[in-house]
Formats: C-alpha cells, structure tokens, sequence
C-alpha cells in the first residue's frame, strides 16, 4: 500500500480487519513535548496507536516523555530508560559525581561532552538495546524515533523485534545552516565537532529495512543526504490534535498579535528574520508586537536584533505553559508565523491552522506541503526574506476578511488531511509490514 492510499483510506481499528494487537516499544532518547518536535510526535502518536487497541510501551530518556492519561489508555505505559541527564536545567554540560556513574556507557556519555560531541543518541541506543535484549520476546515490533544510533542495528536478534524508524528529517540539514551562521572558524569547529554524532547516524540509515518519514521534502532530504533507498522509506504525514487545537470564538483577539514557535538561538528557526520583519512592520502598524513560544536567549544575533531595533516592549517570550494555555494565546493572535529556514513537517503551522488562526509562512523545506497553497490557506515568502515577511505580516493584520478566509481554510485543510489519528492508523500499517517481513524470513 502506497502512503498516498495510507492517508486515501484509514483504518477504522485494529479490529477491523481481524488483527490482534500490537505490542509496540517506542523509543525516544529525548521525549518531553516542550524540547521540541520529537516528544510531541512520541505523547500524540503513542496516545493514538493505544487507542486503536494496541500496547504501547515508551522507553525514553531525560526530559522523559509525557503521556497522555484516560479510561482508553490502560494500554499506554512508560519506562525510564536514565541517562546522566548531562544538559539538564539549570546546570547544562555538568560533569556528574563519582557515585552516579553506573557502567562504561556513562563514562562514553561524559568523555563525549567533555570533548565537545553530542553522545545521547549513541548512548540511548546502547542502553535501548540492552534493555530490550532483556526483554526478548516483550514486543512485536520496536519502533526508535530518530535516535538511530549503533545500539539499534543487528535486527530482531540484537533487539528481540523487527524495527521501524522514525527520520523527522536528516539532522545533516540543521548541522549545514549552523556551520552558514558561524561568525568564525572556532564556531565552526564548534559545530563540526556537535554534529559528529550524524557520521553514525548516516551509517545507521543506510542499515534500516523500514523508514518512516513525515512528509515528501523528507523523503528526498533521506535519500540525497543519508544515502538511504527510495524504497525503503514511507511517508506517514503527523498532525494536530483537533480537538485541543480548535477555534474558540470567546477568545478576543489582540490587535497586532503576532505568536510564533521557535528558539531564539537556533538559525533553522528563522527567528532572526521575523524580528527583522517585525521592526521594518512597526514603521506603518505600531501596534504590531510577537509572542514567542520558546526559550529567550540572553545574547546572540536574536537578542542583539531586538536591542538593536529597539524591540524590548515589542517581543515577549513565554516558557512552560500550559496546552490550554497555549492553545489560547494562539487563539488571541490575529497572525501565526512560522519564519523557518527549513522543517521536515512543521507541527506550529498545523496547529495553529487547527485554531482557525491565519498563518503567514516560509517555504522553507516541507512547510508547503502543510500550510497548502499561497493567497488559499496561508500566505507564502521565501525563507529569510525580512521584507517579504513584514508585508504578508502587514496584509493579513490589516485585512479582518483575509484573515477569516485564511483561518477558515487552514482549519478544513487540517481536518481533511493532517490528524493524529491518521497518523497512528498509517504508522499501525507499516508495523504490520515489518512483523509480516520479519515472519517470512524466519520461514525461509
């Protein structure tokens, strides 16, 4: 079955067709929903695939992942897989004490650090594979988001279950704009030495039986970057939950509200432009003013650009709210950006057109692919263009009936296409395929 038919004709249950349940070990090195993408993939899909009857069993490390609770998640669990938690707030690039190191994985995890590299991926996988060669027999498929790391290969008999995995997109693309940005030769060395961990992952990718991918740019970023086949790679597109992110006319918007997602000292975010674009909008609409969700950094460019264009009044960040919460402050925007260089789906763009709130984005990466067609259900400006986005910015606050059409079409457009639920009913038939294929080779 195509990814096309996969999201044509969703399953309506596990049941359906007479399958049993799966017993499913998703594995995520990094899994809180509030450090990034991945830990919302891991709390919305796993919640879903529960729902559809089957076992799921996260294994995830520090920030450890949050789950969804209720009646019809008895079959959601969760497994502390601890690491030494090396980047934890508020002591970040710690060096731990004697007494916490447990085996030589914790000595690679800190020697890693100390010179400089990124070991988390490496370092989960090795204990992922130990924890689930203990467990042989527990799971009938293992499905790792994106740690892809040397601990994983070796199949069903290193791991006990055949394996699905989960690329959001090459992490080779985020290393390739940090080394653009870098102001020096130190910087660069800096994030060379990072990004060594993506040698492995390249490695490891071209290893896989079965790839799942969020959407089609994804797709060709794996192949032209990991090196790994066409046909081993499937698109599953992820979404938003409708029913938290939805239009709730009792909310008032503030005029000149802009919200975006991003972290300030990260170049892929593009946070960098839009606060270029909102000083260049303030000339002709000074109630323009953005809301960022996400880390304010004390120094670098995004910091600098706000001191230097006078900004403090006009940019506020907010940190650790709640979904509710969140989902509000999106609700009260007049315009919700995504300012990105690049994004392998871009879960912001959904969800905020899952409100009903106007989105004005970039082209960056696959962010077509779900914000849909320019001046129809966004307006579209080439990734880093300040002005372009000050004057789709400038439009839409100006226009009440643009505004409303744009909202109105994004939501529809989410609805027909990007769910949750979709989602986990298409990933649920790449697990079959690849208990199906593990089968017959053990009949061979």
């Amino acid at each position: 079955m195509t990814a096309e038919a996969i999201e044509a004709s969703p399953r309506q249950g596990v049941t359906a067709a007479g399958d049993r349940p799966l017993r499913i070990a998703l594995l995520t090195y990094k899994g809180n929903p509030f450090c990034g993408g991945q830990g919302v993939y891991v709390r919305h899909l796993s919640r879903e695939l529960a729902r559809l009857g089957h076992s799921v069993e996260v294994i995830g490390s520090q920030p450890y992942p949050v789950l969804d609770e209720g009646e019809d998640l008895a079959g959601l669990t969760l497994t502390e897989l601890a690491s030494l938690d090396l980047y934890r707030s508020p002591d970040p690039f710690r060096t731990p004490k004697r007494d916490e190191y447990r085996d030589w994985i914790d000595a690679l995890e800190v020697a890693t650090m100390w010179t400089g590299g990124f070991p988390e991926p490496l370092t989960f996988s090795l204990r992922a594979r130990r924890t689930l060669a203990a467990r042989r027999g527990d799971f009938d498929v293992v499905h790792d988001n994106q740690t892809l790391g040397y601990g994983l290969l070796g199949g069903p008999r290193a791991i006990g279950a055949p394996l699905v995995t989960t690329i959001h997109h090459p992490i080779t693309v985020d290393r390739q704009l940090e080394l653009d940005a870098a102001a020096d030769w130190k910087r660069r060395a800096s994030v060379r030495r990072w990004y060594a961990f993506t040698r492995m992952q390249k490695r490891v990718a071209r290893r896989l039986p079965s790839v799942l991918t969020v959407s089609g740019t994804s797709r060709r970023e794996i192949v032209d970057h990991l090196g790994v086949r066409d046909d081993r790679i499937r698109v599953v597109h992820i979404g938003a939950d409708t029913a938290l992110w939805s239009p709730d006319p009792s909310v008032a918007e503030v005029p000149g509200r802009i919200v975006t997602t991003s972290s300030a000292d990260v170049p892929l975010k593009g946070l960098i432009h839009l606060i270029e674009a909102l000083a260049k909008l303030r000339t002709e609409n000074p109630d323009a003013h953005l809301v960022v969700v996400g880390k304010r950094a004390e120094d670098g460019p995004v910091a600098a650009a706000i001191e230097r264009y006078g900004l403090d009044g006009a940019v506020e960040f907010v940190k650790g709210i709640s979904d509710a919460e969140l989902v509000d402050l999106v609700r009260s925007a007049q315009v919700s950006c995504v300012p990105s260089l690049y994004e392998g789906f871009s879960l912001p763009a959904a969800e905020a057109m899952a409100t009903g709130t106007a989105l004005v984005a970039t082209t960056g990466g696959a962010i077509p692919e779900v914000a849909g067609a320019d001046g129809e259900t966004c307006l579209a400006v080439p990734p880093g263009d300040a002005g372009a986005l000050a004057a789709a910015l400038g439009r839409v606050l100006a226009d009440a009936e643009l505004r409303g059409r744009l909202g109105a079409a994004g939501r529809a457009r989410v609805l027909e296409r990007f769910t949750w639920a979709r989602a986990a009913q298409g990933t649920a038939e790449l697990y079959r395929e690849a208990v199906a294929r593990q089968g017959a080779g053990a009949r061979r």
